[in-house]
């Protein structure tokens, strides 16, 4: 029965893809863009969910685990060389490598510990990076994925490049991520959120499961940063603000953080925060400072909304009042 699900599922991200990649050669290049930054959120709003959904653990510094992938991508492509798709490889190693290193010890960790520790980290992780040349300081190092083939035609840009790159890469991830969680290891993550002592009874390494949680998040975390360097160009302390945390744990609040199906809400919604912040601020015409921090304050009153009003997220909060609506028909 699993193996047909998952089956079922490939062939629906199969076709999804293919429909993606049809649109992607249909429309405008700022649509092309804003689409690989979608694929780019849904991947890391994705480990947020599998991390605090599913093991329970809180991570307000997400960005950094982000930053770690960019930074190794990105040298392992200037200073070494390395083909795209092993850029991506070791970008998601190397995170994974910093997310078993930081899960040991969320292990003894949990709340509000767990949750300072992390922010911590992002908050420190650009002062580490300026401490070394290699890094490129504040000024940062260039991610260049090279450019598309030629085969793919003479109108087949750049944009396209990234959207096609960035799209196949979330349709993997969300797949294997899904797979993950209908697994034994994700009843486990699940079985330690609601009941530690319980799962424990019950034959469950909660520290390990929880290293694991901790592992696979940052993995899933690294693809989405070099993803997200590769849409910008560059690798900079900048490009990792603090604010990018709070915006992913927002989209993650706002996809319903307890579901993985939702996930495509958040991230549309934080790449549309910033038009809808330039339209609001052009049409009632304020000062620049004023418009620079607009999408800010908009990521923050729309997780306290969601917060108190949906906390589930909306699909969550569907699938909620149809199995009431269901009970009380079958009643």
């Amino acid at each position: 029965m699993h193996k047909f699900k998952s089956s079922h599922h490939l062939g629906f991200f199969i076709i999804f893809g293919f429909i993606l990649f049809l649109t992607g050669n249909r429309v405008d290049e700022l649509r092309v863009y804003q689409g690989a930054s979608i694929a780019v959120y849904v991947v890391a709003i994705s480990s947020i969910i599998l991390l605090t959904g599913y093991s329970g653990q809180v991570s307000l510094g997400h960005g950094a685990l982000l930053a770690i992938g960019a930074y190794s991508a990105a040298v392992a492509r200037n200073n070494f060389h390395a083909p795209v798709v092993l850029t991506f490889v070791i970008a998601v190693l190397a995170a994974a490598l910093g997310g078993a290193l930081l899960g040991a010890a969320a292990a003894r960790l949990s709340g509000p510990y767990l949750a300072g520790t992390t922010l911590a980290l992002a908050i420190g992780l650009p002062s580490l990076a300026n401490q070394f040349p290699i890094f490129g300081g504040e000024q940062g190092v260039f991610f260049d994925v090279g450019f598309p083939p030629p085969s793919l035609g003479e109108g087949f840009t750049q944009y396209k490049w990234f959207f096609w790159i960035a799209g196949l890469a979330a349709l993997i991830s969300i797949w294997l991520v899904a797979n993950i969680l209908r697994s034994r290891y994700g009843r486990n993550w699940r079985a330690g959120r609601s009941n530690e002592t319980a799962a424990a009874l019950a034959g469950i390494s909660v520290s390990r499961s929880k290293i694991l949680a901790f592992t696979i998040s940052a993995g899933v975390a690294g693809l989405a940063g070099a993803l997200l360097s590769m849409t910008i160009g560059t690798v900079s302390p900048s490009a990792f603000p603090l604010a990018l945390s709070f915006s992913l744990l927002t989209g993650a609040v706002l996809s319903g953080v307890s579901t993985l199906s939702g996930v495509m809400i958040g991230a549309v919604t934080l790449v549309a925060i910033p038009e809808i912040a330039d339209a609001v601020a052009t049409r009632i015409g304020v000062s620049e400072r004023f418009t620079t921090n607009l999408p800010g304050l908009m990521v923050s009153t729309l997780l306290i909304l969601t917060v108190l009003f949906v906390p589930n997220g909306p699909v969550e909060q569907h699938r909620t009042r149809q199995a009431r609506k269901a009970a009380k028909e079958k009643n």
